[in-house]
């Protein structure tokens, strides 16, 4: 395990260039695509009763149409492509599919229920580039509405934390479960494998709230308070806060643009919620429809759950009001000091010291953007 997490950390090293790279281009260009999340296969080998993004027949996209829709998205200036369903892991080339993503600049990531992890296939993936990958966990025991169980799952978390060279995050779905408490269970497993761990609050089929009660509410707040890393991006999900109370959240959805879902079809959506908007072919998207759906006005957002389009939007007000949007963060993780030292210095290069334009040149060549 201390082997992984070294080699783990050795690596990391380099994704977060390439992850800084994403975020300096994200600056740069305000309508190119941060996050794709592309669909290599519709089929998955679990049924969970809450879900909608997947079948028991579909076949896995031929190689060749994924590498084309890969290379499309990178045309596109997308900087972080993630593998989904489905389930990924059901693709027989998911691993030439991870090189090819980085073959061609881009983040690799991976959204799978672990149940085909095995040791083996962790190092396939290792070798292959990957990036990230996050696993979802929805209860401790298994129950009629998720098998995606930490009791059935906690061997493949291990072997993780043994094996994998890449980022692990840990993904929980509060709402509708049987006992909410599990999502605390689920963090704190998370943590001492040396995890993130995000909670996603369960959505309806079009990504709209589900109200949650005052012991689910109370759970999110003690996971919110788990200790993590200055600049670990589970911090970032004030967005919850206000959703948690089943209230409308103040935001720009910057989906079809900054994020873009393609599905098994090779159609650009919204979300995976919102399949038919726009509805058009990845092949035929251009720069004119990015520029486009970046200001459009989404009438889903103001209840919207997706927690990867909420945090791909906080880039652009980040970009757009840096210190207001840096100290809203902390405030809402339950940063008891607020703003961490090393974010204030951060701050103070690039956006409020005096030597800042200097900063923001060097920063820019240095990153390639």
């Amino acid at each position: 395990m201390r082997f992984a997490s070294l080699r783990r950390r050795i690596r990391a090293l380099d994704r977060r260039l390439r992850e800084a790279r994403v975020l300096a281009r994200a600056f740069r260009y305000p309508w190119q695509p941060v996050v794709a999340q592309i669909i290599p296969t519709r089929r998955c080998n679990l049924s969970c009763t809450y879900c909608n993004e997947y079948d028991r027949v579909s076949e896995p996209i031929p190689l060749d149409a994924m590498r084309r829709r890969i290379d499309r998205l990178a045309d596109l200036g997308t900087g972080i492509i993630t593998l989904s369903g489905g389930e990924p892991l059901l693709h027989p080339d998911v691993a030439e599919l991870i090189r090819h993503i980085r073959r061609r600049g881009a983040v690799a990531t991976l959204i799978t229920n672990g149940y085909l992890l095995s040791p083996a296939l962790i190092e396939r993936l290792n070798a292959s580039g990957l990036d990230s990958l996050q696993i979802s966990i929805d209860n401790v025991l298994p129950d009629e509405v998720s098998k995606k169980s930490l009791t059935l799952l906690d061997q493949k978390l291990r072997w993780l934390a043994w094996y994998a060279a890449f980022d692990v995050t840990v993904n929980a779905v509060l709402g509708g479960m049987r006992d909410p408490e599990d999502v605390l269970i689920i963090a704190r497993r998370a943590r001492d494998l040396g995890f993130q761990c995000t909670v996603g609050i369960i959505h309806d089929d079009r990504g709209q709230l589900q109200p949650l009660t005052e012991q689910e509410q109370g759970v999110l707040r003690q996971v919110a308070a788990l200790e993590r890393p200055v600049l670990s991006f589970d911090r970032y999900n004030r967005f919850q806060d206000a959703l948690a109370r089943a209230e409308p959240y103040n935001w720009r959805c910057r989906a079809g643009s900054r994020y873009l879902y393609v599905c098994e079809d090779g159609l650009v959506h919204y979300c995976s919620q919102q399949r038919g908007s726009p509805g058009l072919p990845l092949g035929q998207y251009t720069a004119d429809d990015l520029r486009r759906e970046q200001a459009s006005i989404k009438a889903c957002a103001p209840y919207c759950t997706i927690g990867c389009v909420h945090r791909v939007a906080m880039i652009d007000e980040l970009r757009e009001a840096p210190a207001e949007t840096l100290e809203s963060w902390f405030v809402h993780s339950g940063s008891a000091s607020g703003m961490p030292l090393p974010v204030r210095a951060l701050l103070g290069v690039f956006v409020t010291g005096p030597t800042r334009t200097l900063a923001r040149r060097a920063a820019g060549r240095l990153l390639g953007a």
